[in-house]
């Protein structure tokens, strides 16, 4: 009896998705499984746009960045149709069942997690791979796309090392990451960045303008900073924390949209001010402060090694655990292994860098500020 496969890519776009898609496709056709892929997520099974993928279509691809198949960031209990949200889940399951998969493979982020879980509460066969160049899915060791975007980042910070000493400036580089600091701290320590700021360590401008006064004393005339998108000012953090507790402990849905409301509306006040730090910066220091934003151009391009190594370890392994009818996981990296994750111990959850992280460490020892 043929088994068939659905696969689809949910989320942003990530370096090794199709590293990925195309591990899971060769291993199961190997086996002689059938594999079908859904254009731009969930809302490609909503409407049943497929692609198969066959030893053609995964041909060269292990080195193509971003996702043959196309991703969006539509929820199935939430998609919208026409000018309505809409819970389109049964039409997902109705799809599902026609096309007599076997199992749904959903390659994505936090908010991928979720909704898969979502799906195989209503009796989908779902399996999960964790992606995203925040590396904030929690239960896995890394998520793939990562390695790629830290790598860019940390390029762009050796490129702007040279035009900060020539103009004696600060230089301020805002890198991705949402409300996780890996990015930056990684990027911050493999590029050399003198001052790292991320979410999880608030900081005090007034000490990170001591920091580079103190270089300029040192007779440094320059200094880079690395500030996460998400970072925050310890003057904003308990404000945050409180609406961030609030909105968890809330007993009802209307006072828990309430709640997420709030924490959004201070977020968007408080958090991802880079001009702002840009600026003070500037009237503390006397130095001249520059900006730049790396932006979407962290997830784009060809995944690196260490992504297509990844993706393609856990992509079989994904395989081989949909042969046993291992379902209602998430794929895990584990050391160079995997573990089968059950998806309730993934979703909800966000793996932040500990404040005693040897990468925090090993900054402090080479005299990396955090603003704290």
């Amino acid at each position: 009896m043929s088994h068939y496969i659905g696969i689809l890519t949910a989320g942003g776009d990530t370096p090794g998705l199709n590293a990925a898609i195309r591990a899971i496709g060769k291993a199961a056709l190997a086996h002689d499984m059938q594999v079908i892929g859904f254009r731009d997520g969930f809302r490609g099974l909503m409407s049943n746009r497929t692609v198969r993928l066959d030893r053609n279509a995964l041909s060269g691809i292990l080195a193509v960045g971003g996702t043959i198949l196309g991703t969006s960031r539509d929820k199935p209990h939430k998609m919208p149709v026409g000018n309505k949200t809409m819970d389109m889940t049964d039409v997902l399951y109705e799809n599902y069942r026609n096309h007599h998969l076997d199992a749904l493979v959903c390659l994505g982020g936090g908010g991928t997690q979720k909704n898969a879980y979502r799906l195989a509460e209503r009796g989908f066969n779902i399996v999960t791979l964790p992606k995203t160049i925040d590396n904030d899915v929690a239960r896995t060791d890394v998520t793939f796309g990562f390695d790629t975007a830290m790598t860019i980042a940390t390029d762009a910070i050796d490129r702007l090392h040279t035009t900060a000493h020539s103009h004696h400036r600060i230089i301020v580089v805002e890198v991705m990451g949402h409300n996780a600091g890996w990015l930056t701290l990684g990027a911050g320590v493999a590029g050399g960045a003198d001052v790292v700021l991320i979410p999880e360590i608030p900081y005090d401008v007034a000490k990170v303008a001591g920091a580079i006064r103190a270089r300029s004393r040192a007779g440094k005339a320059f200094s880079i900073v690395a500030v996460a998108e998400g970072a925050i000012a310890a003057e904003h953090a308990p404000s945050l924390i409180e609406a961030s507790e609030q909105a968890e402990a809330a007993e009802t849905k209307a006072e828990r949209k309430q709640g997420r409301k709030r924490l959004a509306e201070l977020e968007v006040a408080h958090v991802g001010n880079t001009l702002r730090l840009s600026q003070q910066l500037e009237e503390l220091t006397a130095l001249e402060s520059r900006v730049t934003i790396l932006g979407h151009l962290q997830r784009g391009g060809t995944p690196s090694a260490a992504d297509r190594l990844l993706a393609t370890r856990l992509g079989t392994a994904c395989t081989e655990l949909i042969r046993r009818q291992e379902y209602g996981i998430m794929v895990a990296a584990r050391g160079e292994g995997h573990e089968a994750v059950p998806l309730e111990a993934v979703v909800g959850r966000r793996k932040l860098v500990p404040l005693d992280h040897p990468w925090i460490v090993t900054a402090r020892a080479v005299g990396t500020s955090f603003g704290d």
